[in-house]
């Protein structure tokens, strides 16, 4: 037998492992582009990650049985019982899927190659738990694998180390690993990155809004379940377990949609993301659901789509053939519980336009008053498209007795006000100048952004602090002010101009004291133009 390389050091640090395993995705990126290594490399970490939990499961297992004086016929027998495994949240693993017979035949054997050796063990490994039947990939044998470069990135992956301090943290670990590969992949696709991937800081926008700490939340258009993982990063903030929600999806892309039900199993999140991918115009996988939050970021201005005029969906109107975007806020509001609300990534045109009877929809959507917040974001936060873009927040109920907005299902014991009677009113946040450039493509929202608009939000709801119109930033504003306007919902148009700060100068004594500052400017310049010009005539 083949044995398998001397694994070289384990990373020490989060920032080392991720470097290392971006450094491993660089082995295939010769051999195929983006969308394809991204299926290997994100399949074969997520396989590393279940082997060696697996490993150090089997480990305590032992040293218990041991400890305890079992002998080691039982030692064996109990090493292969399979409950001893999932009874602590430890996927079981096959002989032929763990990670050290694959690295034991990282070159291959006569009888299966590299690819042949991964396709099986990702079968096996389905086959042996049903919650990943569908989900892992099987492309590591075809013709566009380059099968030494496979088995050079199993020997690399064979330095990182996913366990050691507790099944907790090294789930997270995976968790940042995988989420920092789709970022890093989202950027290499370009333009169809965006697809699969919602930058975090957008993410965390609609989960600090909607504080989604209980009931059923729902994602039409999930791509790899972003939202799904921030929400559940936000329940453990609040110190709540993931059960605390229950998680529905659905993906129109195959690929995406794989992606996603591995996300979830690494973050040990139970979803229902459907028997298979889909169209959820043309066939909603969830048709009797009701959810008490929705977040989404569907595709923007999409003009193929599956188009039914008699489609029960569209209570405000037929959205137009040619654009999806009223489709999507009208499929979503169909799925909102009584008391549920929603926040949906849209193309900042959604706020304003007009065409194809898209003016009257948004028109009938406020004077239904289920617009409950819109937000205007900087742009560049998408490296994807240049599009800017805002966030929709919807609501099917502004009223006192609503929930909407509450953490969890204590509330009215949690908070010490009881929420304010929005009906009739629209809440508009400007946050074009928020962020920060981290590098030439791409704006990022920091923390205090973040909570700048989630805290305006909860203070306008009567959750936390005192809301007050803030000019330049934000304004509570009635529908028959919209109405007004042509029912535009650009916030820009509400908030008006920030105040500026009065330095005590009177106006008249700045404007002479600017205008003589400007003409002494400008006969400086005249001078050196002159001094300029007199030493290039010397020159020639």
């Amino acid at each position: 037998m083949a044995r398998a390389k001397t694994a070289p050091s384990a990373p020490s640090t989060s920032k080392e492992l991720k470097d290392m395993l971006w450094k491993s995705a660089d082995k295939l990126r010769g051999s195929m582009d983006a969308s394809q290594y991204k299926d290997v490399v994100l399949g074969l970490v997520f396989l590393k990650y279940v082997s060696d939990a697996f490993e150090e499961r089997r480990e305590q297992i032992r040293l218990e049985l041991v400890d305890e004086g079992y002998d080691e016929a039982t030692v064996a027998d109990t090493l292969e019982d399979r409950d001893e495994y999932t009874g602590s949240q430890v996927f079981w693993v096959p002989a032929e899927a763990r990670w050290s017979y694959l690295a034991a035949h990282a070159k291959g054997t006569p009888d299966q190659s590299t690819g042949e050796l991964i396709d099986d063990a990702m079968r096996r490994l389905m086959e042996e738990n049903k919650s990943l039947a569908g989900t892992l990939p099987q492309v590591f044998n075809r013709s566009s694998v380059d099968m030494r470069r496979l088995s050079e990135l199993v020997d690399l992956l064979n330095g990182a180390r996913f366990t050691g301090a507790g099944a907790r943290r090294a789930r997270d670990l995976l968790g940042e690993v995988y989420e920092y590969f789709l970022e890093k992949f989202a950027r290499a696709e370009g333009k169809r990155g965006g697809e699969f991937y919602t930058p975090a800081g957008v993410v965390r926008v609609l989960v600090e809004v909607l504080r989604p700490t209980s009931g059923r939340v729902y994602d039409p258009c999930c791509g790899s379940g972003g939202m799904f993982v921030q929400a559940e990063k936000f329940l453990e903030s609040h110190h709540r377990s993931p059960g605390s929600i229950s998680v529905y999806g659905q993906e129109l892309n195959e690929r995406t949609w794989r992606m996603a039900r591995m996300n979830l199993a690494i973050h040990g999140i139970l979803g229902n993301l459907g028997p298979t991918w889909g169209d959820t115009f043309a066939r909603d996988l969830h048709p009797d659901l009701k959810a008490d939050v929705v977040m989404a970021n569907p595709p923007f201005n999409i003009k193929d789509w599956a188009r039914r005029e008699d489609d029960a969906r569209w209570a405000y109107g037929v959205p137009p053939a040619g654009n999806a975007n009223y489709a999507w806020l009208q499929h979503i509001l169909s799925k909102l519980a009584p008391d549920g609300q929603a926040g949906v990534v849209m193309a900042n045109g959604s706020m304003s336009s007009n065409s194809g009877g898209e003016g009257q929809i948004r028109a009938e959507m406020v004077e239904a008053d289920v617009v409950s917040c819109m937000v205007a974001l900087p742009t560049q936060l998408f490296r994807s498209t240049g599009i800017p873009v805002c966030v929709w927040f919807l609501a099917k109920n502004k009223g006192p007795n609503s929930t909407a907005g509450r953490v969890g299902d204590e509330a009215r014991a949690d908070v010490a006000r009881t929420l304010a009677d929005r009906r009739g009113q629209t809440l508009f946040i400007d946050a074009r100048n928020l962020g920060h450039m981290v590098d030439r493509a791409e704006r990022a929202l920091s923390d205090d952004d973040i909570a700048r608009i989630a805290g305006t939000f909860a203070a306008w709801r009567g959750i936390e602090g005192e809301y007050d119109d803030v000019p330049g930033f934000c304004r509570s504003v009635p529908t028959a002010e919209i109405k007004a306007a042509g029912y535009a919902l650009t916030p820009g148009r509400y908030v008006g101009t920030a105040a500026v700060e009065d330095d005590g100068e009177p106006l008249d004594e700045k404007i002479e004291r600017l205008t003589k500052e400007l003409l002494e400017a400008m006969d400086e310049s005249a001078r050196l133009d002159a001094v300029v010009r007199e030493q290039l005539g010397r020159l020639l």
